[in-house]
């Protein structure tokens, strides 16, 4: 018996639909069999597995009931167990399903209105999908829109047939749009979110400054001239480092444009921000000193495990290369990835000089020699009692003013020095309570065995509980490194491993004898 129902309007729907929303006809068409099939199992019942389909061709809709065949019922609306089912279906096997044909429904007002809402939220589904599937690829991207509403200062702006949220914290300060305004916004991020895929826009992200230039600038767009980092103070003050690939090419000339006329353009956008351009180089102290423009540098010294690098200017220069409310610095910092430390060269002079003393003073106190044999030693490069120690007679006395019997008599005396020290040193780790396992590891000095006492760690056992930044802080993270922290660590877990390891063993022979 054939239950279908002729409803040809429905592909005439269908493919309004379809065009109006832009969306395949064949997913409208999923979209109405959802919602019959909805229909139709508000009236035989919703626990029982009803499906519909509408004939591509001819709009004849059918329903019907699917019963799976399995060896053991779990849900009996929805399964027949493969004994009845070989008596009533031997051709059937498990795994396969019995479709029963229904008889078509009558549409009443409220399973229509059901219908209708499944259908409207699969089409805005269908929809938000090919949204996502469109900008997805477009994160990155400059595009214009219009304002089409404010919600709590955000706005929700119109791009082609999708909206995009332009948060009041993705926007220039003192910056104001209503509604109906064209606006010109950079795609930061398109998300698939509960309520559907979001597109976000922003006004204040670098990479919208580096592509107002790529659309003022050819050269960039061309690829002659790359865009290496943007940091931006919104509205306020920016820099952009730039490198040309062409050797012809003044790279910061060619984004100034003739009389300005590319940079302004750019900053007319971005509400009278002022931009920087400065020239990209891959020594980190070159790429600093340009950084700080328009502030002149002169002395830089990098610290590069540390990340920092220390920058001297002129007295008169220090408040130009800081910068108002500290603009310029940390624009720099933003731009170069490193942290930049600015001092005065009188700041720098007295620094360099409290060093010189310090480092002299710790020569006076431990050879026992007056200040001038400890200024030229550290004049000459010592900066501590083991380096004079550990350095060959021949150098210590090619030092001006020194001969052999005085560069023999200054190592005796630090390698004397250091003697005591490390068996004042060991006393202490004794008294302490630290144990000869936690003092077998070479890579303690005497001193850090100290350090570790006096935090209370005094056993292998202590030593093993620790995380490895804990260690570090202990003895200095200058002194060693993460992966060594934790090399000590799991050497000091060793024995728990080899006590374990026993205890099997011998639950193992006793477990034999019996």
């Amino acid at each position: 018996m054939d239950t279908a129902i002729a409803r040809p309007e429905l592909l005439l729907v269908a493919d309004a639909v379809a065009r109006e929303k832009n969306i395949e006809r064949e997913e409208v068409l999923e979209a109405m069999e959802q919602a019959i099939q909805k229909a139709g199992k508000a009236k035989y019942g919703h626990e029982k597995d009803i499906r519909a389909t509408i004939d591509r061709k001819t709009g004849d809709v059918r329903l019907s009931r699917w019963t799976e065949i399995v060896d053991t019922v779990e849900n009996e609306e929805t399964q027949m167990g493969s004994a009845d089912a070989r008596k009533l279906f031997p051709d059937k096997s498990v795994g396969e399903f019995v479709v029963d044909p229904l008889p078509p429904i009558d549409f009443g007002r409220i399973a229509a209105q059901t219908a209708k809402q499944v259908i409207v939220q699969r089409v805005r589904e269908y929809e938000r999908k090919k949204q996502y599937d469109e900008f997805k690829d477009r994160v990155g991207e400059i595009v214009n829109g219009t304002v089409k509403r404010t919600e709590y200062g955000n706005l929700m702006v119109e791009i082609g047939k999708a909206e995009a949220l332009l948060r009041r914290d993705e926007l220039i300060p003192r910056e104001s749009f209503r509604n109906g305004d064209r606006v010109r916004a950079f795609i930061h991020d398109v998300r698939e979110e509960p309520r559907g895929p979001q597109i976000f826009l922003s006004r204040t992200h670098p990479g919208f400054l580096a592509k107002l230039f790529a659309q003022e600038v050819p050269e960039i767009y061309d690829g002659i001239i790359e865009i290496k980092a943007v940091s931006r103070d919104p509205g306020s003050r920016a820099k952009m480092a730039v490198i040309s690939r062409d050797s012809s090419i003044d790279p910061v000339g060619a984004c100034v444009g003739m009389r300005g006329s590319r940079v302004q353009a750019v900053v007319q956008e971005l509400q009278g921000e002022k931009i920087d351009i400065i020239p990209w180089s891959p020594q980190a102290a070159t790429f600093v000193v340009n950084a700080l423009a328009p502030a002149e540098v002169t002395k830089v010294v990098l610290d590069e495990e540390a990340g920092r690098v220390e920058v001297v200017v002129p007295d008169e220069q220090l408040s130009l290369a800081i910068g108002r409310r500290g603009q310029n610095v940390r624009l720099a910092s933003q731009l170069t990835r490193w942290d930049i430390d600015i001092l005065t060269e009188a700041e720098e002079s007295e620094r360099r000089q409290e060093e010189f003393r310090r480092r002299s003073g710790l020569f006076v106190e431990a050879l026992d020699v007056d200040d001038v044999i400890a200024a030229l030693l550290v004049t000459e490069g010592f900066n501590t009692v083991e380096e004079l120690a550990y350095t060959p007679v021949e150098e210590v006395a090619a030092i001006e003013g020194f001969d052999d019997s005085v560069a023999e008599e200054l190592i005796r005396r630090a390698e004397a020095f250091l003697t005591q020290r490390d068996n004042e040193l060991h006393d202490k780790r004794i008294e302490l309570g630290v144990t000869d396992d936690v003092a077998s590891f070479e890579l303690f000095t005497p001193q850090m065995l100290v350090q570790l006492g006096e935090k209370g760690v005094k056993t292998l056992d202590d030593l093993a509980d620790l995380a490895s930044d804990e260690l570090q802080e202990i003895v200095g993270a200058e002194a060693i490194d993460e992966d060594t922290a934790n090399a000590v660590i799991m050497a000091a877990r060793a024995h728990w491993f080899g006590e374990e390891e026993t205890v099997e063993e011998e639950a193992a022979e006793e477990t034999g004898h019996d």
